[in-house]
């Protein structure tokens, strides 16, 4: 009887276990129960749906086209700072777009960095923007650059990686150098990176449990943020933010865990194994570092810089990790990508 009920017991817990590490169902966009479609989209080769969004000069006048890639827990409805008197003298048009999971497009429980590129390839031709084109990538949104500079060169005009992601695993990455940029974040943070990289089959489990705190952003830590980012919010916070309450709809381990294990998975390559796109120098990749950003450890960013000195590496000394939506800056990254 004894052995009964703890082979009982045991299969209890196994099931309970497995059942905390599997995450839910994602509220499909469009599906029965699921949240309604209001943007257009595109359907991709595979039916998975891109919701998008269209600024500035139209595209078929445009001198510039430029797919802007959003962030952490963001979409295609972040607004940036540019006027339109510079839109209009710089001739641009931009292509907003959510990326897999996040706002009103479909998820993709397979997504990568390489994934992240080919949708943003398919996302242009469909949308007919012409056979070359930029990409600016916001902190999470670079690793899809990086995808880009690594499996769709021959369509970039240029690239700016803004605020960067950085990957504490890449095999090229010195140990001292990613020992001191992984030692800035707080232990939580640590933690949650170390699990999405080494065991994700756990990270549903871990984001959601209680006994331990896990990302800090997602808990409102605001120490994150340094005094030039809050000035910046502080500003923001002015405006309502439109669509904040699409970025999550379809499910949190849709969008933004996702997002986490596609960054932190073992890459199909090494970032020094990227080679220059503009050998000739036809366009030019970039990447903006804030000083006083305390998301982003600047360390390993200029080590990047350092190793590949084909990318304009620009550390701005009173930014933070928000220097995308200050205007002047906000100008500065887009003439530099533009213009040079």
């Amino acid at each position: 009887m004894f052995a009964a009920i703890a082979v009982a017991l045991v299969a209890g817990l196994l099931s309970w276990a497995y059942q905390t590490t599997k995450p839910p169902p994602p509220k499909i966009c469009g599906s029965p129960g699921g949240p309604p479609i209001t943007s257009p989209r595109v359907k991709l080769s595979d039916g998975r749906h891109l919701a998008y969004r269209e600024m500035g000069v139209p595209k078929e006048e445009a001198k510039h086209k430029i797919i802007v890639i959003h962030g952490f827990d963001s979409s295609k409805d972040l607004s940036l700072p540019v006027s339109q008197e510079t839109l209009e003298e710089l001739s641009i048009y931009f292509l907003f777009f959510d990326r897999a999971g996040y706002g009103e497009s479909d998820p993709y429980p397979s997504r990568s960095v390489k994934s992240e590129a080919y949708d943003i390839q398919e996302l242009a031709d469909q949308l007919q923007i012409g056979s070359k084109f930029y990409v600016i990538g916001l902190s999470m949104g670079a690793y899809p650059v990086y995808g880009c500079l690594k499996y769709i060169p021959h369509r970039l005009s240029g690239a700016s990686l803004v605020v960067p992601f950085v990957h504490y695993w890449w095999p090229s990455l010195p140990a001292n150098i990613s020992r001191e940029g992984f030692q800035t974040l707080c232990t939580a943070d640590q933690r949650t990176f170390q699990v999405a990289h080494h065991t994700p089959w756990l990270f549903y489990w871990w984001m959601t449990q209680k006994w331990f705190p896990s990302l800090s952003i997602m808990a409102g830590n605001m120490d994150l943020f340094s005094p030039p980012d809050m000035e910046i919010i502080k500003k923001l916070s002015e405006t309502p933010i439109v669509g904040q309450e699409k970025v999550r709809q379809q499910g949190v381990h849709e969008s933004l865990h996702r997002d986490i294990l596609a960054g932190y998975a073992k890459w199909e390559f090494d970032i020094m194994d990227i080679s220059n796109p503009f050998p000739d120098k036809e366009g030019s990749v970039h990447l903006w570092q804030g000083y006083e950003d305390r998301i982003i450890p600047l360390q390993i960013n200029r080590y990047i810089a350092e190793k590949l000195p084909w990318i304009h590496y620009h550390e701005v000394p009173d930014a933070g990790h928000l220097m995308l939506f200050k205007t002047e800056l906000c100008e500065a990254i887009l003439r530099a990508l533009l213009l040079g």
